[in-house]
C-alpha cells in the first residue's frame, strides 16, 4: 500500500474542505503547506497516540501544539468535563469553579496577584497589550522577531509560527500606522534592545516576549537575557509581559518566569491551563490588573470567558500536576529524544541539531543551535519537509513545519521516544 493510499480518506476530506473553508483549514499551519501533501485528519486520540480517519495509528509529538501535558483523553480530565457537562455548557454568569481556578493559579505563580480568564492565548496577549497601554498611557510595544503572540493586529509584525511557515513577513490587514507603534528587536540581542529603549524608552508601554521562544522552533533565552529585560523595563517605566501560553506549566508546576527567577508585570497563559479545551488567562500585578473594567477604564469582555467545561478541564489538570508531577520524567525523555535524533543525523552525515528545553523540542536542519530568527531561517526547510513526510509514513506525527515546537507528554513512554529515534535513523539514511 502506498503512502497516498494510507491517507486517502484524509485527502478526500481536504478536497471537500477547500470548497467551504479558506485553504481547507481553520488554522494555517494545519494545511501542510510547509511540508507538502494533504493534511491528515484525526478521528481520535488516547494517551500518546492519534488515530487518523484512515485507521492509521500515529505516535503524536505535536500534542495539540503543546496543550496536552497529560496526553490525549486523560481519564481524570475527561471525567471532570463529563461531570460538569451534566450541569450545563455555558451560563454567561459567574461560577464557583472559576473562583477556585483563579485561586489555584495565583497560588502557583509568583507575581500573579490577580487573573482574568479569557478564551485563548491570542485573547490573553491582546488584553495584556491593551492593558499595558491603558495603564502606562503610552502607545509603543517592543517585541522580538520570530516570537508569535497570536493573531491580534498589534503583534503580527515580524512574528513567528504560521507567518514563518507561510512565508508571510507581516499579515495583510494590519494598518501601517498600527505597525509603526511596534518596535522589533532580535531575540537574545541585548545591545539592540538597549538601543531601542534608549531611543524610545519614554514611549514604550510594554516589552513583550516569549521567555522561551517556541514559535520559530524552540530557542531558549541566553544567560541573563530575561533578567536584563526586567532591568530595562524598570528603567524606562515600561511593563514587562511574558507570553507563557506555551511555557506556562510546561517546564514546571508554574511559569518559566518563576523558574528563571524573573517576575514580569503581566503574564499570558493558555494551552496547558485549559487541559485541551479553549481557555486562556492574563494576570499579574494587582494595581495593573485593576485597570481592567469594571474597576478601570481598559475594556475586556467575553461571553464564554471562564466557560465551565474549560475551567473543569483546567482544574483537573492543575490537580494532576500536584498528584503526578511529570516534569522530571519529561526532562529525561526530552534529553533521550534530542540525543537520539542528533546521533542518528550524525551517523547519516546530515546537519541537524535538536534544540530543546524540557519536553519541548525542535529538530533544526542546521549545523549549529540557533539563538535568534536570523539563525533559524538558515534551516533547510526542504530537508525538514522530507523528514516530516518520512516520519509520518513510519507512524510518527510531528508538527508539520520546521519553525514549530514538538512536545512530549506524560503519556509518552521510553518506547515511544525510541520508536521516534529509530524512525528518524531510517529516514536519515534515505535522505
Amino acid at each position: 500500500m502506498s503512502d497516498s493510499d494510507y491517507f486517502s480518506k484524509s485527502a478526500a476530506l481536504f478536497d471537500r474542505a477547500r470548497r467551504v473553508i479558506p485553504g481547507g483549514v481553520n488554522s494555517p499551519v494545519r494545511s501542510f503547506q510547509a511540508v507538502g501533501g494533504a493534511p491528515v485528519y484525526m478521528a481520535s486520540g488516547k494517551g500518546s497516540r492519534l488515530m487518523t480517519v484512515d485507521g492509521r495509528e500515529l505516535i503524536d509529538f505535536c500534542g495539540s501544539w503543546g496543550a496536552l501535558l497529560f496526553g490525549h483523553a486523560h481519564e481524570e480530565i475527561c471525567k471532570a468535563v463529563e461531570k460538569t457537562l451534566q450541569d450545563g455548557t455555558s451560563f454567561g454568569a459567574n461560577t464557583p469553579a472559576e473562583v477556585e481556578f483563579a485561586e489555584r493559579l495565583t497560588q502557583r505563580v509568583p507575581g500573579l496577584e490577580m487573573v482574568r480568564l479569557v478564551n485563548s492565548g491570542t485573547e490573553a496577549v491582546m488584553t495584556a497589550v491593551r492593558l499595558a497601554r491603558g495603564f502606562t498611557g503610552r502607545s509603543k510595544l517592543l517585541k522580538f522577531s520570530g516570537c508569535y503572540h497570536g493573531h491580534a493586529d498589534t503583534v503580527l509584525v515580524q512574528a513567528g509560527s504560521g507567518l514563518l511557515t507561510g512565508g508571510i513577513v507581516a499579515s495583510g490587514g494590519v494598518p501601517p500606522a498600527l505597525a509603526a507603534e511596534v518596535l522589533v528587536a532580535p531575540y537574545n540581542a541585548m545591545d539592540a534592545v538597549g538601543e531601542l529603549v534608549r531611543t524610545h524608552g519614554d514611549e514604550i508601554a510594554a516589552i513583550l516576549i516569549e521567555p522561551v521562544a517556541a514559535n520559530m522552533g524552540v530557542v531558549p533565552p541566553g544567560p541573563g537575557f530575561l533578567h536584563a529585560l526586567r532591568t530595562l523595563a524598570d528603567q524606562c517605566g515600561a511593563l514587562l509581559i511574558f507570553d507563557e501560553v506555551i511555557t506556562g506549566f510546561r517546564l514546571g508546576p508554574t511559569t518559566f518566569g518563576a523558574l528563571a527567577g524573573v517576575t514580569p508585570d503581566l503574564m499570558c497563559l493558555g494551552k496547558i491551563i485549559g487541559g485541551g479545551l479553549p481557555l486562556g488567562a492574563v494576570g499579574g500585578r494587582a494595581d495593573v490588573m485593576k485597570a481592567l473594567a469594571p474597576l478601570g477604564t481598559v475594556y475586556q469582555a467575553g461571553t464564554l470567558s471562564g466557560n465551565p467545561l474549560a475551567v473543569a478541564a483546567g482544574l483537573a489538570t492543575l490537580k494532576l500536576i500536584d498528584a503526578e508531577p511529570p516534569y522530571a520524567r519529561l526532562e529525561r525523555l526530552g534529553a533521550r529524544l534530542a540525543a537520539g535524533l542528533q546521533e542518528a543525523a550524525r551517523e547519516a552525515g546530515i546537519p541537524m541539531t535538536c534544540s530543546r528545553r524540557g519536553g519541548m523540542f525542535t529538530p533544526f536542519f542546521l549545523d549549529t543551535q540557533p539563538d535568534n530568527l536570523a539563525a533559524v531561517k538558515r534551516a533547510d526547510t526542504s530537508a525538514f519537509a522530507a523528514f516530516f513526510q518520512g516520519m509520518l509514513s513510519m507512524g510518527i506525527y510531528l508538527p508539520p513545519a520546521q519553525f514549530e515546537a514538538g512536545f512530549i507528554s506524560s503519556a509518552h513512554s521510553e518506547a515511544d521516544v525510541d520508536a521516534c529515534v529509530q524512525a528518524a535513523r531510517n529516514i536519515f539514511k534515505s535522505m
